[in-house]
């Protein structure tokens, strides 16, 4: 496996609008956010097998009291070796692009998004 070069990977809500200078969007949710069209959206992929767990997700609840604890659980569902190789897959497709991590929760600190991002980062070391 070859070393990879430092990655810009950013966030955005899917509520945003898409920008010319997002690169790879992927939306990073298990369910598609509310109210969005795959037009609107213009993704690139949409990594559901990456989200947390329905499990995970429902027991976080986005409550902020779990925040730490759902990071901690979250990262070690992506540390499975299957979760592992999906990461590996997401970046090999967005070649040597900007990552845009599109998300549908109403936070910016307290998502999955943030997580995933930390773990790309990691791969990517």
């Amino acid at each position: 496996m070859t070393k990879r070069t430092p990655r810009d990977i950013v966030l955005q809500r899917a509520y945003d609008d898409p920008t010319p200078h997002d690169g790879y969007r992927v939306l990073v949710d298990r369910f598609w956010p509310r109210g969005r069209s795959k037009d609107v959206l213009k993704l690139d992929d949409w990594a559901r097998d990456l989200a947390p767990s329905a499990d995970l997700i429902h027991w976080y609840g986005h409550a902020p009291e779990r925040w730490e604890e759902f990071r901690r659980r979250y990262l070690a569902e992506l540390a499975a070796s299957e979760q592992r190789g999906r990461l590996h897959a997401l970046l090999d497709a967005a070649g040597r692009r900007r990552i845009t991590l599109v998300y549908g929760a109403r936070t910016e600190t307290g998502n999955q998004a943030v997580v995933l991002r930390e773990a790309l980062l990691a791969t990517t070391g």
